[in-house]
């Protein structure tokens, strides 16, 4: 377990760079609130990607013309001048958050300037709204809307087949969309503008992953997933006479018109058993190839098959690269090359262990080649190369073992698409992000490589579940699903690595220390493992606590104020707090399982916790609560606040629901009283940046409703008047999980985001500097801290200085507090002496002088412990 102390973080923290003081008291009858607007400039903590990507589309009439859709994450349009995604759905509001998930996306091979998107998170109620249809005239600058009279379903199961939406290749007034849930097959003559559904179409699917699900996910009805037109007939403004359609049903996965959509029929002698992910036409060859799995995936999938329908004769052919008996995965990613007519490539997107694997035939078919294939077990040779450095994390720290590799080819990856304008150019989604390639055909010479990285810039799909920006060290610290987080340095570049130590799937919460931001808690999702995990040196380096009896998910975590006293909130079980690093949990009293538990910024034995209305407050550490008198509070659970740091006692509260409170509550007694702010018609996040610089008070900073017009505001004032920030163009759907301001920027917001990733804006003056970790203060030293071993009632550490100066020292000391009892009990090459709870080390006399240049030890300590190695050395 390493855990590494800052110097320069330490001093930092000792200067006390929190902007402002103590507030004042608000009044009773807070007036209605002024609002006004800004102009920010918005952009992404970049991570570049971190989310699932189940569809890419390449224009088939203009070169370098490419579109991704995500599952919650919006559309994005390629572009080549700077390699880099653009973002085309952040005018997505709170009210249509479900429209941040894309089902189907459609490039116009008529007009290239026409893109269409067929949007809808959920087919369930846990989308409240209905899907739509957006059309845009201008590559997805702009867009028009056609609501549909059902849902859609870019997060359900079933989601990476497709693509659904399609617009005819001869005359472009004319699209289809295959619906799920039993809608049936939809059609359009007016290029978008009106839908109807295909009466004639026989059959509307009838998989669903699990029929017993109630919850209504895993048992909707996957409908209609696909539809190819053969361009070979039709002509110039005639409607496509053949159309294919994948239906979600083993029995009858496919169906053709031959007349323009007016009668259907199943295609005969087609295989059963199996779904139809892909069917993707070359029209030069007559050739339907259809990519099958026994599920809808994305995640399943146990058994597949690749066949070939000969559209002029009625033949299928199966030409699967592998034996049925020797598939543990389905086929999905499918692709041909229109410049090489033959050539076809596919996926086995199911294939999780040891690695994805993809196939490529360049005589349709007939005989294979893989991406990668065993030597001798459990040694592979790979036909390509992966350079994952721009995009480090995607190795996720592992080291497998053999066959497993890292990075890895990816999972998941059911988009596939060869760019039909460069035969060595493809693309294809994972589970984490786009790799590509842009020597492809490489692949097909005698022991030749093909080079495979990421070409995701741009593409943010992280969902944040939480926020945090110590006055010192690293600007940001994010908790992430998925990927579990990342301690940004520097906001314009990918941090090296998530966490890990352990690697949660998803974190939940996360909290630092305010008098000492070194320490920090994170909680999340882990299948085996701890729940929490700390850090000693601002996030860089992890180790897990143990969990409680009974923990099943992350919940909410707060760290006290000085990091020497945690409280948890988990799933599965009750409140828990400790005063050690989660060696040794103790149940709280007072306070209900799955409160949502935050702590005081100034008086470390004070946490506060919110459960169905009522307000808790400790005073005790978290040992024990009690309940507040406060009413009139929101009486559900969708409620967030946090403690304004510098002021003891001052809390901010914001939540609700639309039948009943809603908005933001402020207490200046430690929540025995809260006042709810009038003029906030509904709030759902609350945090503090940086004050004014013409302000005694921090900045607010808040996802709310206010003035009737929902967005992202600040308050200079203590919520008298506020600023709305972002404008009807930067909305990114869902805002509500996490806010919070720079303590060292006027200004700066970061705004968690539901699928768009972390988005941080600026005041436009501002001019967006990334301020980068916190300098410190100006010296000549630095020194590390790092726990190297530890035992029941002890731990030893050693201590490095360095002389970063450009002389020699003679003579030196240092100190650091040890303020839970701990005591030094044996030091080497340094002498100590200690001072109620400070420690001081001095030189020896034959490291007396320290010239400049690299670390050298300074000391080794071995100590008795409450909290082992908290915090680290002071100058």
């Amino acid at each position: 377990m390493r855990r590494t102390r800052i110097l320069t973080v330490l001093l930092a923290l000792a200067a006390g760079l929190l902007a402002g003081s103590p507030p004042t008291a608000l009044a009773a009858d807070t007036p209605e609130a002024a609002v006004t607007a800004d102009t920010y400039t918005w952009r992404n903590a970049r991570v570049d990607g971190g989310g699932f990507v189940p569809g890419i589309v390449f224009s088939r009439t203009e070169k370098d013309l490419a579109y991704a859709r995500t599952d919650i994450g919006g559309a994005y349009r390629w572009q080549e001048s700077s390699r880099t995604w653009t973002p085309l759905l952040d005018h997505v509001g709170w009210d249509d958050w479900g429209h941040t998930g894309v089902a189907s996306i459609a490039s116009d091979s008529v007009d290239p300037d026409r893109v269409y998107a067929a949007v809808g998170t959920y087919t369930n109620d846990w989308d409240p709204g209905n899907g739509a249809v957006l059309r845009s005239a201008d590559r997805g600058a702009t867009w028009a809307r056609t609501d549909l009279p059902f849902k859609l379903g870019g997060n359900m199961p079933g989601r990476g087949m497709g693509e659904r939406l399609a617009v005819d290749p001869h005359d472009n007034d004319v699209l289809y969309l295959g619906a799920p849930s039993g809608h049936g097959l939809w059609r359009s003559t007016d290029a978008g503008v009106t839908w109807s559904e295909v009466t004639a179409f026989p059959n509307p699917g009838n998989y669903a992953q699990d029929p017993s699900d109630t919850s209504g996910y895993a048992s909707d009805n996957q409908g209609v997933t696909w539809v190819t037109f053969d361009e070979s007939t039709g002509g110039a403004g005639r409607a496509t006479e053949t159309v294919y359609v994948g239906v979600a049903d083993k029995e009858n996965a496919v169906y053709r018109s031959t007349d323009a959509g007016a009668t259907w029929e199943r295609v005969a002698g087609q295989p059963t058993g199996y779904l139809a992910h892909k069917g993707v036409l070359d029209a030069k060859n007559g050739h339907l190839y259809l990519a099958y799995s026994d599920t809808g995936g994305p995640y399943d999938g146990g058994k597949g098959r690749l066949y070939r329908y000969a559209t002029a004769t009625g033949t299928w052919t199966d030409v699967s690269p592998v034996a049925e008996a020797d598939t543990y995965f389905g086929f999905s990613g499918l692709t041909v090359d229109r410049q090489n007519p033959g050539t076809v490539m596919a996926t086995a997107y199911s294939s999780w262990w040891p690695d994805t694997q993809i196939f490529r035939s360049t005589d349709s078919g007939a005989t294979w080649t893989q991406a990668w294939e065993y030597t001798s077990y459990p040694t592979r040779e790979n036909r390509y190369t992966m350079d994952v450095s721009s995009v480090p994390w995607l190795t996720w720290g592992a080291s497998p073992a053999p066959p497993e590799q890292t990075p890895k080819l990816g999972w998941m990856t059911e988009a596939l698409e060869i760019d039909p304008f460069d035969p060595d150019r493809m693309m294809y989604g994972t589970g984490a992000t786009v790799y590509g390639t842009e020597n492809l055909t490489n692949w097909d010479d005698e022991g030749g490589t093909f080079a495979i990285e990421p070409m995701v810039r741009g593409l943010e799909e992280t969902a944040v579940n939480d926020l945090a920006a110590p006055p010192s060290g690293a600007p940001l610290l994010s908790a992430l699903g998925d990927i579990g987080g990342f301690r940004h340095t520097s906001l314009t570049e990918v941090p090296p690595m998530m966490y890990t130590s352990p690697n949660f799937t998803s974190t939940t919460s996360l909290d630092f220390a305010e008098k000492n931001p070194d320490t920090v808690v994170r909680a999340g999702n882990l299948d085996s493992g701890p729940h929490i995990a700390f850090s000693t040196d601002n996030g860089a380096n992890w180790f897990g606590g143990s969990d409680p009896a009974g923990v099943s998910g992350g919940g909410t975590v707060a760290a006290g104020a000085d990091g020497g006293r945690f409280v948890w909130s988990p799933e599965g079980t009750g409140v828990h707090h400790t005063t050690g690093f989660g060696t040794s949990w103790q149940a709280s009293s007072g306070i209900p399982a799955g409160a949502v538990v935050e702590s005081d910024r100034v008086d470390p034995q004070t946490f506060y916790g919110f459960k169905s209305g009522t307000f808790y407050v400790s005073t005790d550490g978290g040992a024990t609560f009690t309940a507040s008198p406060a009413t009139g509070l929101p009486s559900g659970d969708s409620v967030r606040f946090k403690a304004l740091p510098g002021a003891e006692g001052d809390v901010w509260l914001a939540g609700g629901a639309a039948d009943g409170p809603y908005g933001l509550w402020h207490s200046t007694d430690g929540g025995t009283t809260f006042t709810k702010l009038s003029g906030v018609e509904a709030a759902d996040t609350i945090g503090f940046g940086k004050a004014a610089p013409d302000a005694s008070y921090q900045t607010l900073f808040t996802s709310a409703k206010i003035g009737g017009v929902r967005g992202i505001f600040r308050s200079t004032d203590a919520g008298a008047s506020w600023t709305r920030v972002n404008d009807d163009a930067h909305q990114w759907g869902w805002t509500g999980a996490a806010i919070t301001g720079d303590p060292r920027v006027y200004g700066r917001v970061y705004v968690a985001t539901n699928g768009r990733g972390i988005v941080y804006g600026d005041t436009a003056g501002d001019g967006g500097t990334d301020p980068g970790p916190d300098p410190g203060p100006t010296g000549a030293c630095a020194v590390t801290y790092t726990v190297t071993n530890q035992w029941p009632g002890g731990f030893q550490a050693d201590v490095r200085l360095t002389n970063t100066g450009t002389s020699a020292w003679n003579g030196w000391s240092l100190d650091w507090p040890f303020t839970d009892g701990q005591r030094v009990t044996q030091m080497w090459n340094a002498d100590h002496t200690r001072s109620a709870t400070t420690v001081t080390a001095s030189n020896v006399g034959w490291n007396a002088r320290v010239a400049p240049g690299p670390v050298r030890p300074m000391g080794r300590t071995r100590s008795g412990y409450h909290r082992p190695g908290l915090p680290g050395p002071l100058l």
